[in-house]
């Protein structure tokens, strides 16, 4: 079996048809030996792969910080409207691929670490996951910062700089355990801290009514001090921020016990004070309020505040002296997104601000806060709504308890107004819940607080209208709106899958990259059996490559030929791994009564963590990997089927397995996911779904057509229906004969003989508890799973489907998402201009088009050009493809000059080769080129080994 190319090999082809630069990668060489020579202070002879890690990142990073710092100067001379985005998660997984793509360095480094004897590969596995954030949420605010960074809009993410990130996931005895991720062990090249701006937090305290006004006194402070992360744009010079907040004791913590002798407890106390930004806290979609929590949200948002008042004052339209300061433009200028409820005490701590400290009045003060807010909703899962006690809020945040109060009765008297005696509406709509114990509902807090409240799906913001909020709708209809979810394609295409990026550049050009729609071109290569092929192989390429993974990690043989069913995000009921799990069972038992019988391979892939206190996921990761262990031992079963845990699931692990995935499985409950955007990757990389009718599933189906998803199930009014009429498990369990066996079998103890009552709660769950109905959705998932099996045994019926799919996701790209939040709700415009690197120049901008600065980018293009410089290209065409002339005469006899007077090579289609070989052969021709031009590049052969100098 032929082996399959890595990803740089891939790049490497495609980098082949469209010369790099010399001099770039001169410099590269140059700016990574000076990196790990002084950065390091490292030489060769104990350099470790992590050093030439890290030399890289800071290499790229140096080509990061003139355009950070120049795209900071032109945001404050023009003050354009900025985007806040707030979030307790940023799952940005790793940095160091994205970024050489975003720059269009991908190429250049590519040829300068192979020149050095190192393998980028290598390099780049080193890099430690951001595990800032715990799933979907996290990644969707990743994704949005990358695609507000390419789209040129002044936009800053905020958050919490969390020592220990998602805990790391081990697999021991088919059990989850947990390990801290300590992912800043080793440093963290990406960041710069800026103690400039640390500013102070308050907690507990008092409130002081004076005549004065209200102060908030005698309060415990933590500093927040800033890290900030360079968000760079798509080829277009714009790099964004990215400010997370790490929490410090004051210098003058505890001085009583200090002076007293009691050194040991003031440090203890200095720790607590840091605990806030310490770990992120694991989602179970189960609300649970924790004071250290409480004081996370609060802590994120107090801080972020203060900066974003502080740069409002810095420009023209406020003053740093409080006198000056008019608030009146407040809105136009500053848009805030919450996302989700966890930034909700924003509302009350800018209402806060203006009125004690700014001393704005309430009334102008709540109107500039509504303006200024809006809120994107993330879930219909009532228990995961977020619901703070109020004598937890009372002890921590005294004066904000009083806001609120102040804010509901205020919103209360408008209610009673507008529906008379309707006691319940007030009931259900108030800020504070009263059964159970007072509550803060949060997100009732964020609609009121906010001119602005979207879902992110349009079957989820149907129900958010309809159901979750539907008085909150019916009151202010025109508050609501839906944006759906997106995702990055530079991350879920050009970085993970390069063969099938390069494939869609041929056919459609490249400018797809910041234009997803234009897949839709792809439908007019449908006919194209030669194309539907080369899909096909750019497929199995990755499941070759993700084969080999497996094998090193699991040491699992499996078939590459197999259908790759895939089923990867958090372990929670809703998301119906268990139903998965059912399939493989009764999969299973139809080859052991039929081994003969013609079964299509499958190789069902299954990875996701549970949060740490989510006893029912626990159990569900147990019985995967215990029917794992029947499943694959089985000598009759063989190769035809397989089951594998992905352990330690996170975005590097996404990038490996989304473009080597056949079936993609979206199987929630309908009505119970509000969009995912797993299930767009894995459209964009080529894999169909099976799935309900629930979440961005619908408008994929809208999208392709639903004959081209396999769409199974229950829809939302099919689940109501059944709600209404009672669900009874044990209806389906009688009336389904293998369901009846795999669910004998689970709880007999046939795939855990040692202890055949383990899975009785999961047995119990299913029969009793079960809100989210594996059994009624069982039957039609097994026969549409018949289905997909069908369609893959014919492969061009498949592969057609796939190219389809594909064609039709460009409705899912987060520049699309983030242009219909700039347009409907925070009123600001993209921008296609590229920013000047010249802080001196007279426009400021450059189109994209590669005027100024945008042509001195071209030898780091990532695709091979499409277009060149007629004076070198055409006879370069003639010469080298005429046959009339040797690449290096061919070369000699094209080459162009800049203004300097020095050799410069062009990208050119000239260059179709593929031979590794050649490849050396051209690259030191373009070095002689300039070496003949007087041209000081230090560059030479490339290295036979890794063991060869670096110097150079």
């Amino acid at each position: 079996m032929a082996k399959p190319l890595t990803d740089q090999e891939k790049r490497r082809q495609i980098s082949i048809r469209g010369i790099v630069g010399v001099e770039n990668v001169a410099e590269l060489k140059k700016g990574f030996n000076r990196h790990l020579h002084f950065t390091l202070v490292k030489d060769r002879n104990v350099a470790t792969p992590r050093d030439y890690f890290f030399a890289l990142a800071h290499t790229v990073r140096d080509h990061l910080v003139g355009r950070w710092i120049r795209t900071q100067q032109y945001y404050y001379e023009r003050c354009p409207k900025r985007v806040y985005y707030l979030s307790l998660e940023f799952y940005m997984g790793r940095t160091l691929q994205n970024t050489m793509i975003n720059l269009g360095l991908q190429n250049a480094c590519d040829e300068a670490i192979y020149q050095l004897g190192l393998d980028m590969e290598e390099l780049e596995e080193i890099e430690e996951d951001a595990g800032l954030g715990n799933g979907g949420l996290g990644r969707l605010a990743a994704c949005f910062l990358d695609s507000m960074a390419t789209l040129g809009l002044a936009a800053y993410g905020y958050g919490i700089r969390y020592e220990y990130g998602i805990f790391n996931q081990k697999i021991r005895d088919g059990w989850q355990v947990e390990e801290a991720d300590d992912w800043l062990r080793h440093g963290n090249p990406w960041e710069k801290a800026r103690p400039e701006f640390m500013l102070p937090v308050h907690f507990y305290g008092k409130v002081d009514h004076t005549e004065a006004g209200t102060k908030w006194i005698d309060t415990q402070v933590v500093l927040a001090l800033p890290y900030d992360t360079p968000v760079p744009g798509y080829m277009n010079n714009t790099v964004n921020t990215m400010r997370l907040w790490s929490a410090r004791a004051p210098n003058d913590f505890n001085l009583r016990d200090f002076n007293v002798g009691d050194y040991i407890q003031a440090v203890l106390d200095r720790n607590l004070a840091e605990n806030i930004s310490r770990v992120l806290y694991p989602n179970d979609n189960f609300f649970e309020g924790k004071e250290l929590r409480l004081k996370q949200e609060y802590f994120v948002v107090a801080a972020t505040l203060q900066d974003i008042i502080r740069r409002f004052k810095a420009c023209k339209f406020g003053s740093s002296e409080k006198v000056k300061t008019t608030f009146d433009a407040f809105p136009d200028q500053v848009a805030i997104q919450l996302n989700d409820t966890h930034p909700a005490l924003a509302i009350p701590e800018l209402m806060r601000i203006f009125v004690d400290i700014e001393k704005l009045p309430w009334s102008k003060a709540w109107e500039l806060t509504q303006k200024t807010f809006a809120y994107t909703n993330h879930t219909v899962l009532p228990e995961a709504l977020e619901r703070w006690p109020v004598e937890l809020v009372e002890k921590l945040l005294p004066r904000h308890l009083q806001i609120i109060y102040e804010i509901n009765q205020k919103h209360l008297d408008r209610i009673a107004a507008l529906f008379p005696k309707d006691v319940d509406r007030l009931r259900r709509m108030s800020l504070i819940e009263e059964e159970g114990g007072k509550r803060i509902n949060m997100a009732h807090l964020c609609i009121v607080g906010s001119h602005a409240v979207n879902g992110v799906a349009k079957i989820h913001s149907d129900i958010v209208k309809t159901q979750v909020f539907k008085d909150f709708s019916e009151l202010e209809p025109d508050k609501f709106q839906n944006k759906t979810n997106g995702i990055t394609p530079r991350r879920w295409l050009l970085l993970c899958n390069p063969g099938l990026a390069e494939l869609i550049a041929e056919k459609i050009g490249e400018d797809y990259v910041k234009d997803l729609s234009q897949l839709t071109r792809l439908h007019g290569f449908l006919g194209d059996d030669v194309f539907l092929r080369e899909i096909a192989n750019v497929k199995q390429e990755n499941k070759l490559k993700f084969s080999q993974f497996l094998e090193k990690e699991y040491k699992m043989k499996i078939n590459p030929s197999s259908m790759f069913d895939v089923h990867v995000k958090r372990i929670h009921e809703y998301k119906r791994q268990l139903l998965n799990c059912l399939h493989v069972v009764t999969m299973y038992n139809r080859i052991k009564k039929d081994p003969k019988k013609l079964f299509v391979p499958r190789t069902v892939i299954i990875g996701g963590k549970a949060a740490p206190g989510y006893h029912m996921a626990k159990m569900i990761i147990k019985l995967i990997t215990s029917v794992a262990d029947v499943v694959n031992n089985d000598p009759v079963v063989g190769s035809k089927l397989k089951l594998i845990f992905l352990e330690n699931y996170r975005v590097s692990l996404a990038e490996k397995v989304i473009p080597a995935t056949d079936l993609s499985q979206q199987i929630s409950t309908a009505g119970t996911e509000a969009s995912g955007t797993g299930n767009m990757k894995f459209m964009l990389n080529g894999a169909l779904t099976i799935g309900t009718m629930d979440g961005a599933n619908v408008e994929m189906a809208e999208e392709a057509g639903e004959e081209n998803l396999f769409i199974f199930g229950m829809r939302v009014a099919d689940v109501a229906a059944l709600d209404k009429k009672g669900y009874q498990a044990k209806e389906y369990y009688e009336a389904l004969p293998e369901l009846r066996l795999a669910i004998d079998q689970i709880d007999n103890g046939f795939f855990s003989p040692k202890q055949p009552d383990l899975f009785k709660d999961l047995i119990n769950m299913l029969f009793y508890h079960d809100r989210f109905k594996v059994f009624a959705d069982y039957e039609a998932y097994v026969k549409c799973q018949e289905k997909v099996s069908q369609l893959y045994m014919n492969p061009k019926a498949w592969n057609t489907m796939v190219l389809k799919n594909i064609a039709a996701s460009g409705k899912f790209s987060s520049d699309r998402t983030i242009k219909e939040y700039a347009r409907d709700i925070w009123n600001v415009e993209p921008s296609d201009l590229k920013i000047s690197l010249s802080s001196d120049s007279s426009s400021g901008a450059n189109k994209a088009s590669g005027k100024g600065t945008g042509s001195a980018m071209d030898p780091f293009c990532l695709f091979k050009r499409k277009e060149t410089t007629s004076a070198f290209s055409e006879p370069l065409q003639e010469r080298l493809h005429g046959g009339s002339h040797s690449s290096l005469e061919a070369l000699c006899a094209c080459r162009s000059t800049d203004p300097r007077g020095r050799a410069r090579i062009h990208h050119g289609r000239s260059f179709e080769l593929s031979s590794t070989g050649h490849r050396r052969l051209l690259y030191t021709q373009a070095a002689w080129l300039l070496r003949v031009e007087g041209t000081p590049c230090n560059v030479r052969d490339p290295p036979s080994g890794p063991n060869q100098s670096l110097a150079g």
